[in-house]
């Protein structure tokens, strides 16, 4: 390896080590936060802790740290099982995730680990993988050491009595990373310069924009001063008719030293205001500018991650990098890494086709993806783009229906734009099968989730076998933003300008009514118009007494595809605005991004965007009674394995998670009991007698009665020809035994059925 490529990966892992500890920081807050809980917001932690972990492995995927990759596959298994009601986020399961959490530190700060680390890391992922099943002490044990014994290929049987396990010396509090120095001289070559710590840099950059109040407050105070000078020029002259028609002298009786005080006053109050507003945008501007990143920073870390990735899955890729020059707020370039690797992982697995299918299609060989960003109106556009297969809009549509994410009835009134949102959601996925890379439905949640969280939108555009282009806009910077002031029942919201596409007043008379929802035309075009008291749940019983020819003020608002029209009371003014978080307590609440202080020190929440759409478009759940009767009956599952020993093993841990199983030894008895017996899926190994698991898989989906039964394939081979065999058979999942993870097959198990 030359310098120039040690030297990048050294940078990589450092970008890396940061990213990490920012995740399992998370992850520890998530489990401290359980622990406390009375279990109203169980399901949103676990969401927030399963996604963490996601990331995390994703992260260590692109460093090739394989350790943390295979420990987070546990940990996220477990969550899994928490967030679908399979495990129970007992003290014992949290206090064992945390362990997780404490050696993730440890391996984030140590070579690959070997001895007393590698059998400590091996000891942890049993006790994860026992923790899921759930079943006696003793039989957990003997599960896992013959789960350990697949793991590992060298071991073909496991021992006949399992081994103790290594005494793992857990720390009771996870090792914290080691302090940033606040500022460091840099090197005596260049004696001008410095070295400041972010952590620094950051808390200068709140103290300037907390300035932003203090602005707000001296103009507030000079337009009191200057309405005081009116009122008092006002009843100066009443004062003056008055004493005219008395017949008394109009010559004014107050001290003109005391007129020419208030104007002076009002004089230095405006140069005052002037000096200070201007003294503290420049401030803000500059402390801004300390923090400002070029994109090309993050950008070093891309074309090893696509090279590899489509090394890995047998495909030619091209990565285009355009607008790395273009600089961006440091928090809000962080917050936009997650994002890229799932857009880029999105691309290379789903999107850029394999070679030969390419050449068939008259497409070259190689893949492109272009990342571009462009700088518009304080804003950050990035664009994500491929050349491959584009969306197939009947996959997308039929997971969500699977997952529970639209109904079958709406689904069929879905427009294409609609349909292209839906892989936003949480469990959608068009993946044919689920590997350790892809096929959760969680990559583009993730995207969707982190873009909203800077007040940003994402959008998608796809054309089949033409490509796929991912649009994402955040903003320059954080904490200010401009915003319109406005008031609905009597209280008033900020809302982001950047959402605001037009405002308007229109009347009532015009509004119609399509498809049950109010209706206005804008642009040509029939949007829904709704209340924005009734979705913020401030009903207002004066809207029912208003008459038909009265105006309605309309605000209406853009997010990612979607446009609505909003009705208010009053839009006061548009004005910057710092917004403030809302604590650690409130770390989310529907339908609000935060809070900003006005000049006269009235707390005013500023409105979330994106939210406001999906709370106005929310349909009811379609979960019904019926649908959680199904999901509590035991599943019945079909293994196919010729080893008595895999055999055995794959049935005692379907059984300990409360599966009835049957087993066989090849795939021609597997058929048999197909036909004799009701299953609601089938395990299969691939090489065995008479009939293998490829063929089993393919006479499955050839019989109307199977062709929806999901197959899931564990087996020794692991080629990429072998994937894709199981693939093109029709195979759910493909789960390699030399990296088996009991776990993660109970988890896919979850999900398929």
């Amino acid at each position: 390896m030359g310098n120039e490529d040690a030297e990048f990966l050294k940078k990589l892992l450092a970008m890396f080590k940061v990213e990490a500890r920012e995740h399992l920081a998370a992850i520890s807050t998530g489990l401290s936060m359980l622990g406390k809980d009375d279990g109203q917001n169980h399901a949103g932690i676990v969401e927030t802790m399963f996604r963490e972990a996601h990331s995390l492995k994703g992260a260590a995927r692109s460093v090739n740290m394989t350790d943390i990759v295979s420990l987070c596959q546990s940990v996220e298994s477990v969550f899994s099982a928490m967030k679908h009601g399979r495990l129970a986020p007992t003290t014992g399961t949290t206090d064992l995730l945390q362990h997780g959490v404490d050696f993730c530190y440890e391996l984030i700060d140590s070579e690959k680990p070997t001895g007393a680390k590698s059998a400590k890391l091996q000891d942890l992922m049993l006790r994860l993988d026992d923790a899921i099943c759930g079943g006696p002490p003793g039989r957990t044990e003997a599960f896992g050491a013959v789960a350990l014994g697949m793991r590992s290929t060298q071991d073909t049987a496991p021992p006949e009595q399992p081994e103790p396990r290594a005494t793992a010396d857990w720390p009771k509090e996870p090792p914290q990373p080691p302090p940033l120095p606040a500022a460091a001289v840099s090197s005596p070559a260049a004696p001008e310069t410095i070295r400041i710590a972010t952590a620094t840099l950051d808390g200068l950059l709140l103290q300037a924009e907390e300035l932003i109040g203090i602005k707000l407050a001296i103009g507030q105070r000079l337009s009191d001063l200057q309405d005081l000078r009116k009122d008092f020029d006002s009843w100066k002259k009443d004062h003056g008719h008055y004493r005219s028609s008395a017949g008394l002298s109009s010559a004014a009786t107050f001290p003109l030293s005391l007129t020419n005080k208030l104007a002076s006053l009002v004089k230095n109050a405006e140069a005052d205001y002037r000096m200070s507003g201007m003294q503290i945008d420049t401030l803000l501007h500059d402390m801004k500018k300390t923090l400002m990143l070029p994109f090309s920073v993050m950008f070093d870390m891309f074309p090893m991650f696509v090279r590899n990735l489509a090394s890995a899955a047998g495909k030619k890729a091209e990565l285009l990098l355009e607008g790395g020059e273009i600089e961006i707020d440091r928090r809000v370039l962080e917050e936009m890494k997650d994002p890229l690797i799932h857009l880029l992982r999105n691309s290379l697995d789903h999107g850029i086709e394999a070679p030969a299918e390419r050449l068939q299609k008259n497409k070259a060989a190689g893949g492109i993806v272009k990342i571009r960003v462009a700088s518009r109106d304080n804003k950050i556009e990035i664009t994500v783009a491929d050349d491959g297969c584009g969306f197939d809009i009947k996959k997308i549509v039929t997971s969500a229906v699977k997952s529970g994410r639209v109904s079958q009835e709406a689904a069929g009134s879905l427009g294409k734009e609609e349909t292209l949102l839906l892989p936003f959601q949480s469990g959608v996925t068009t993946s044919p099968i689920i590997t350790d890379i892809s096929g959760r439905g969680l990559g583009l949640a993730i995207v969707r989730e982190k873009v909203e969280k800077l007040n940003g939108t994402v959008a998608v555009e796809s054309i089949p076998d033409s490509g796929t282009t991912f649009r994402m806009v955040v903003p320059l910077t954080l904490a200010t933003l401009r915003g319109t002031l406005i008031t609905v029942s009597g209280q008033v919201f900020v809302l982001p300008s950047t959402n605001i596409e037009r405002v308007a007043r229109t009347k009532r008379e015009t509004i119609q009514t399509v498809e049950n929802r109010q209706t206005i035309m804008f642009a040509g075009q029939a949007i829904a118009l709704v209340r924005l008291g009734d979705v913020l749940g401030l009903h207002d019983p004066r809207n029912q007494r208003q008459p038909d020819n009265s105006s309605l003020q309309i605000v209406i608002l853009g997010a990612a595809e979607r446009r609505m029209a909003f009705a208010v009371d009053e839009i006061i003014c548009e004005q910057e605005v710092l917004v403030k978080p809302l604590g650690k307590q409130l770390s989310r609440v529907r339908n609000i991004m935060g809070a900003t202080v006005l000049s006269n020190g009235k707390v005013v929440p500023v409105l979330n965007v994106p939210d406001l759409l999906k709370t106005a478009l929310q349909s009811p759940a379609t979960i019904t009674a019926g649908s959680l009767i199904q999901a509590e009956k035991k599943s019945r599952v079909l293994v196919a394995e010729d080893s008595i020993t895999a055999r055995m093993m794959l049935k005692n841990i379907l059984e300990s998670s409360g599966y009835i199983v049957q087993t066989v030894v090849d795939g021609m008895d597997a058929f048999t009991a197909l036909n004799n017996r009701d299953f609601d899926l089938v395990v299969s190994d691939v090489e065995m007698p008479r009939m293998n698991g490829f063929e089993l898989t393919t006479k499955i989906r050839a019989d109307n009665k199977f062709s929806e039964m999901p197959v899931i394939l564990v087996t020794a081979l692991e080629s990429r020809e072998d994937r894709e065999r199981g693939i093109d058979c029709g195979a759910n999942a493909y789960i390699v035994k030399s990296s088996f993870d009991q776990s993660n097959l109970l988890e896919v198990i979850g999900r398929l059925t």
